[in-house]
């Protein structure tokens, strides 16, 4: 499990493309305590860590996972957020991320202001349908509060340290990336599902009824 309050932003090193893609990605910060079978949240996604050597973690991508997440398109030189699981004793700064992706958006604009960045983002019904104003959504791996919430996209607003230390400070139009919608908003949704008998994809639930019900 992951917070969502990224460490450090590493750079991939090497992409070798088979039957299971291997990623390896230079870091500094989180190789601290890590080992050969931890998990690292890369831009949002969960990865074990199948190799270490100095300044390098390697991992391994399958199938599903490439094909479902941002990494179908990446390649040498690309920078992704990095951050390592959470202890137990560790600070809980973020929400929930479990770094399973629900789908990934498109940067729709982009809007640098003063003192915050805005960023709406296309989503498909799947993702859109567990967002709520003020609530939490993963994008790339890091924790934001959506602003608001509209048919088929949402927008997030960054502070400039959000933008210095993660890679949505690169970020521009028609730019994909990856989106975890909060866990405890789609539990909330499939538990209110159920009492309705309903399936999610013809869901009743909307941002309204969330917080009528007190989520969000």
């Amino acid at each position: 499990m992951f917070t969502g309050i990224i460490e450090e932003i590493g750079r991939i090193e090497k992409v070798q493309q088979s039957a299971m893609t291997r990623l390896t990605v230079s870091a500094d910060v989180i190789l601290a305590d890590v080992k050969v079978g931890d998990s690292i949240n890369v831009n949002g996604v969960c990865l074990t860590i199948v190799k270490k050597e100095a300044g390098k973690l390697t991992f391994e991508v399958m199938g599903q996972t490439k094909d479902e997440t941002t990494f179908k398109s990446i390649s040498k030189g690309d920078k992704v957020n990095l951050e390592r699981a959470m202890t137990s004793g560790g600070r809980f700064g973020g929400h929930i991320v479990s770094g399973h992706i629900d789908g990934v958006g498109e940067i729709e604009r982009r809007e640098d202001k003063k003192d915050e960045t805005r960023l709406t983002i296309k989503a498909d019904r799947n993702i859109i349908l567990y967002l709520v104003s003020r609530g939490s959504v993963a994008v790339d791996g890091v924790s934001l509060t959506v602003a608001c919430v509209n048919r088929d996209s949402f927008t997030v607003c960054l502070i400039p340290h959000t933008l210095k230390n993660t890679v949505l400070g690169f970020k521009k139009n028609k730019d994909k990336v990856n989106l975890e919608a909060d866990i405890l908003s789609k539990y909330a949704a499939v538990h209110l599902n159920k009492q309705q008998g309903t399936d999610a994809r013809d869901s009743k639930i909307t941002e309204v009824y969330l917080k009528k019900m007190g989520f969000g």
